[in-house]
């Protein structure tokens, strides 16, 4: 992929212009919208100005003047710059303008520049230019314009007001690419724009969601509340009200025998990973870490859905130190209760799949590493079996039914090690003691010797060079109080992060609708007659992706296919979902009776 880009480049000749930029193309046009975007719904764009930078022409339209295209080219000669341009293409595809075929966007590339430093600004405009010492508008001024234009009110009684200041930040965004072009490496800074064109795909798409449902839970959401409550908290006597009391739960603890993790200052941990390691140490906690997670999402629900049923929200791409989205966990229905996500429905006759790799992190840790024991392990279909008998855990007969504790003690490890969990980390997961722990960490050790080995030579590296990067060039401040696991974890999840960007860039150019990309999978959509065929066409790019990034190691997928009119169902959450659905018709069915009494 990096060639491609190079060659794209080289296409051009470079042109060196009145402002000092170097760069392959005969005209570079820095592009902004203006446009109204509520919860969930599509954008309305109000305008558009571009300047072209070699030769200072400036183009500026309000929304009565939109044509069929724009009045300005966007071919592979053409560079097309933006600061944050996935909304600008959001606007393009609203429009049905084409979508710029060179795109480099300046957020990303901001952010990659100050990934990791520990005086880290924020990356909006004013903040990059903020850090270049480039004299801008105060934050004030454009958060007053933002509002002015979001009030819809008076918009076209302020059309120049809004044009000078959207011309603003376009002159910004041109005074930014000449400072930024030396830290620039445009063949892969391309390659993340071509992502950020992606993403405008993907929001424009967005997730199929049963609204009625979620109409009848929002209808419903405090009665629920109270009724989860008395149904889930019979087996724990816990909850005061809506209220979770601390002293009654250790109350039940102490009852059930259950050492429970405490802080420093010597309290019971109530995090959301201390609850997630305990309940899968202690099985019977599960309906009560749910139900927790579930109170807290009824209370603040800000699912974001549109007038047609689709869950759209911004993706955030880049936020991570990893280079992975980060959308709000309470706008989009990935970052909701797993039981929450059975909210995905197909419309009649469509049908949704998430494809997700299998065991993305350990193909990726084989791959980078050249550990040929953990290789084998990835290709038998089941590493974590793999690793117990190469371990001489378990005997090279064994099969997933037959030595199912191994296995799982085996699979706990695994991503123990991903995670860079510590002994003590391990010890509370499995149930065992820290030397047991520590004993397991130490077989993974000498099993993987190779993986080891590079591991360490990451973090001498990185401590010595200050920096680490992704073989796209994403890379990570390392400051003296870096964390060394974020380091040994990095090239895995940053690595990761990109596959997943390549794979989205592949599928949705070729017109495979993705509604969603979550960390290691995504969920597409299309016809259900189709759908067959569409999941085989994904599961090869996503194949294909994987062996861009890793050099020829190819990682495999699993599919889960769902048609109308069945819904998406999580298996982590089926059991919840199950038990909402049945308070929730109960509660309706005792209102309809209440209204007939009464009339």
């Amino acid at each position: 992929m990096i060639a491609v880009a190079e060659s794209a480049m080289k296409g051009a000749g470079a042109v060196k212009n009145g402002v000092g930029l170097a760069l392959p193309y005969h005209e570079i046009w820095v592009e902004d919208f203006e446009f109204i975007s509520r919860e969930g719904e599509l954008p309305a764009p109000i305008c558009v100005v571009a300047h072209e930078v070699i030769s200072g022409r400036t183009i500026r339209l309000w929304r009565d003047q939109f044509q069929s295209s724009p009045p300005y080219r966007s071919d592979a000669d053409v560079l097309i710059v933006t600061y944050y341009g996935s909304a600008e293409v959001g606007c393009r595809l609203a429009l049905g303008w084409p979508v710029p075929e060179r795109m480099l966007d300046l957020f990303t590339e901001f952010r990659n520049l100050t990934n990791g430093k520990s005086a880290k600004p924020k990356s909006g405009l004013l903040d990059a230019m903020a850090w270049f010492r480039l004299a801008s508008m105060s934050v004030g001024d454009k958060d007053l314009m933002r509002d002015l234009i979001l009030s819809n009110q008076t918009i076209d009684h302020n059309r120049d007001r809004i044009l000078d200041y959207c011309e603003q930040d376009v002159l910004a965004t041109a005074a930014l690419l000449k400072v930024m072009m030396p830290t620039l490496d445009v063949a892969r800074a391309l390659l993340r724009g071509r992502y950020m064109a992606s993403v405008a795909r993907m929001e424009r798409c967005g997730v199929p969601i049963d609204k009625p449902l979620l109409g009848r839970l929002e209808t419903r959401r405090h009665a629920l509340q109270d009724q989860l409550i008395a149904d889930v908290d019979q087996a724990f006597g816990v909850y005061e009200g809506r209220s979770f009391k601390r002293k009654r739960f250790e109350d039940y603890l102490r009852r059930e025998g259950i050492v429970w993790p405490r802080t420093e200052k010597g309290q019971l941990s109530l995090s959301k990973g201390t609850f997630k390691d305990m309940a899968q140490l202690h099985p019977k906690l599960e309906p009560l870490r749910q139900l927790r997670k579930t109170l807290a999402t009824l209370t603040k629900n800000k699912l974001a859905v549109g007038a047609d049923g689709r869950n759209r929200t911004m993706l955030s791409p880049f936020r991570s130190k990893t280079g992975r989205n980060q959308p709000s966990n309470s706008k989009f229905i990935f970052g909701q209760p797993a039981w929450m996500r059975s909210l995905i429905k197909p419309e009649k006759d469509r049908a949704v799949a998430y494809i997700d790799w299998s065991q993305q992190e350990f193909g990726i840790a084989a791959a980078l590493s050249g550990d040929e024991a953990m290789t084998e392990a990835y290709r038998s279909g089941d590493p974590y079996l793999s690793f117990a008998i190469q371990a001489d855990a378990a005997p090279p007969e064994a099969t997933k039914a037959s030595h199912k504790d191994i296995r799982d003690q085996f699979k706990a490890l695994v991503l123990a090690v991903q995670y860079q969990m510590t002994a003590e980390g391990l010890a509370r997961r499995l149930g065992c003691s820290v030397f047991k722990a520590e004993t397991l960490l130490r077989l993974h050790r000498r099993t993987f010797s190779t993986f080891w080995a590079w591991s360490d030579r990451i973090e001498n590296i990185a401590l010595v060079t200050r920096s680490i990067r992704t073989m796209f060039g994403w890379r990570l401040d390392v400051g003296s109080d870096v964390n060394l696991r974020t380091i040994r974890n990095f090239p895995m999840q940053a690595t990761g992060a990109e596959m997943l960007r390549l794979a989205c860039c592949m599928a949705t150019e070729e017109g495979i609708n993705v509604v969603a990309p979550v960390h290691d999978a995504v969920m597409i959509e299309d016809a259900a007659a189709s759908i067959d065929s569409t999941v085989k066409r994904m599961q090869a790019i996503m194949a294909e992706a994987s062996r861009i990034v890793l050099g020829g190691f190819e990682l495999s997928s699993d599919a889960k296919v769902v048609r109308w009119p069945n819904r998406y169902v999580d298996e982590k959450g089926g059991e919840m979902f199950q038990r909402v659905m049945r308070l929730l018709t109960e509660l309706e069915a005792r209102r309809l009776e209440h209204e007939s009494v009464a009339a």
